[in-house]
């Protein structure tokens, strides 16, 4: 075959070479980091707070819908009543959302 040597020598051991290794690595351990999930506990209260907001939205259309419905069944005004609650229902609601929203985070 080929008796003449070759043109280079295969690289050995460099210390540049080594300490591109060890920086390679760590780069490689910090993206599997970043890249891992979210921490659960910042996912649960972020749940939480849609949870609160979804709840005080249906809330206050529905009771709202129920109290006008209430006060046409006794006071015989239908739908006055019933339209006039749910608009309220609904303004609290947005009223309270806006409340929570405007909260600093803790």
């Amino acid at each position: 075959m080929n008796d003449e040597p070759p043109a280079r020598d295969p690289v050995g051991e460099d210390a540049r070479i080594d300490a591109l290794d060890e920086r390679l690595k760590a780069l490689r351990e910090r993206e599997e980091k970043r890249n891992q999930p979210a921490a659960s506990a910042e996912t649960d209260e972020n749940y939480r707070l849609g949870n609160r907001v979804l709840s005080e939205l249906l809330g206050g259309v529905a009771g709202g819908l129920f109290l006008g419905w209430v006060i046409d069944h006794f006071a015989g005004t239908s739908p006055w009543g019933l339209l006039v609650m749910l608009f309220f229902g609904i303004f609290v609601a947005f009223r309270n959302i806006i409340r929570i929203s405007n909260r600093r985070p803790d």
